[in-house]
């Protein structure tokens, strides 16, 4: 089942249940999704939803760290519901463990020996990642790594 169908499946199960910020929040992915596919001028392949979804599950963890900043706790609850509501359509994230050692790796692969190699890392590690993890936790792990050689 893609992740369209499993969207529609959800939302329509949402209505019955009368959860209104899950309904809200798959119409506002569902939303996207179409947005996405009007620009693109098609229907938008698994991998294009996945983008999606990480770019809406993106703007929700920013948001929490700026209603974190902002006192607004109320708004960080909401947020971080809708956020798990997201995650569930992604792919299994890896764990920090798995993604160190995939950088291990690759630092090996690439013969990185200093800092300086970062972008030789991370070229090489992204696609390997795209979608089962955040980039900005790669980002921090690839620099420990560098740093400690």
């Amino acid at each position: 089942m893609s992740i369209q169908e499993k969207l529609m499946e959800d939302m329509k199960a949402a209505m019955k249940a009368g959860d209104k910020l899950r309904l809200q929040t798959i119409r506002g992915l569902r939303s996207q999704i179409k947005n996405a596919e009007i620009d693109k001028g098609r229907e938008l392949t698994e991998e294009e939803v996945i983008q999606v979804l990480m770019n809406a599950a993106k703007k929700r963890k920013e948001s929490i760290e700026l209603y974190r900043q902002g006192n607004r706790m109320d708004r960080v609850e909401e947020e971080t519901r809708e956020l798990e509501i997201i995650q569930k359509y992604l792919p299994e994230q890896m764990s920090e463990a798995e993604i160190a050692q995939l950088v291990e790796q690759i630092i090996q692969e690439v013969n990185a020996s200093s800092p300086r190699d970062m972008g030789k890392v991370m070229g090489k590690i992204m696609p390997q990642v795209k979608g089962k993890a955040d980039g900005k936790l790669v980002q921090k792990i690839v620099q420990q790594k560098l740093a400690s050689l």
